[in-house]
């Protein structure tokens, strides 16, 4: 637990009453809704069973892709022992490093992404491409009107995404297995969301698709967020203190979080235990962290 939770605390406003009716240059302004819903504590036996093995996959996702494959990147790699690696990838760059997973523990295939490497001007060329784009129909075949989602996290999620969904269909069929982990940390949980959408726009309604991000940047717009609430009933963010990285882009550029949202608020140094907020609804303002 104490690994998890380390790992955790590295992941680490203004709004418009109506939305500009013409973009410029593919930036928008507006902000969506928000919720002042109660949030209530996750206990320690939630945070066992539904975020610690989506953490460890995470950080797995920044070892090489050759260390991947081959399970011997040290401790990230031991943590998660009783996967068979499918396939694995990046750059480092344009592409971060990314892997395909069978996880017989839990009967699932797992996708997991690496975040911005900050090294590398490439890695940040794809956060920083902000303006808001239409989904690629063929990947995202029924993306509902009005859905607009983050240029650069779109052109990243689009540079695997025939990999990722080739290499599932597969894992799904070589197994039986019928659920898919997607997960990540920064850029990378922004590329899992994709992904996650993608999955379950493109997979047999009988699989059933988990996303579980950390540090997650806003990825769309309010229909974005929508869609996601529609598409997942376990969709899960996990924001971390005062980690900038989840308050951006700002909520005026158009920008909103899908609901799912839980929030560390402290760690104990003896134990090691979290103290984790589920934070219901869309945005949710009661802690002060929007």
């Amino acid at each position: 637990m104490l690994r998890f939770i380390t790992f955790l605390s590295a992941v680490s406003l203004f709004s418009f009453a109506a939305p500009v009716p013409t973009p410029l240059f593919g930036i928008h302004f507006g902000a969506g809704t928000s919720s002042d819903a109660k949030p209530t504590t996750l206990s320690q036996a939630t945070i066992s069973s539904q975020l610690l093995r989506p953490a460890l996959f995470s950080r797995v996702a920044y070892c090489s892709a050759p260390s991947v494959t081959a399970l011997n990147c040290g401790a990230p790699c031991d943590a998660v022992k009783g996967i068979s690696v499918v396939t694995a990838g990046g750059d480092d760059g344009e592409i971060p490093g990314f892997f395909i997973a069978t996880d017989p523990s839990t009967q699932s295939v797992v996708v997991a992404h690496q975040g911005t490497e900050p090294d590398n001007i490439l890695s940040i060329a794809n956060d920083v491409q902000f303006a808001q784009v239409k989904m690629n129909s063929t990947l995202f075949p029924s993306a509902a009107e009005g859905v607009l989602v983050h240029d650069g996290f779109h052109k990243t999620q689009g540079r695997t995404a025939d990999i990722v969904l080739s290499a599932v269909k597969n894992s799904l069929n070589s197994t039986g297995f019928k659920r898919v982990l997607v997960t990540g940390h920064s850029l990378g949980a922004a590329v899992a969301t994709l992904d996650g959408v993608m999955l379950r726009m493109n997979l047999p309604s009988d699989v059933t698709v988990d996303a579980v991000g950390f540090g997650l940047p806003r990825v769309g717009n309010q229909e974005f967020a929508d869609m996601v609430d529609q598409l997942f009933p376990t969709f899960t963010h996990v924001t971390n203190q005062k980690d900038p990285v989840p308050i951006v882009p700002p909520r005026f550029l158009s920008y909103q979080h899908a609901s799912g949202e839980v929030h560390i608020t402290a760690v104990d140094d003896k134990s090691g235990e979290a103290t984790i907020l589920e934070c219901p609804g869309q945005e949710n303002e009661l802690f002060g962290y929007d």
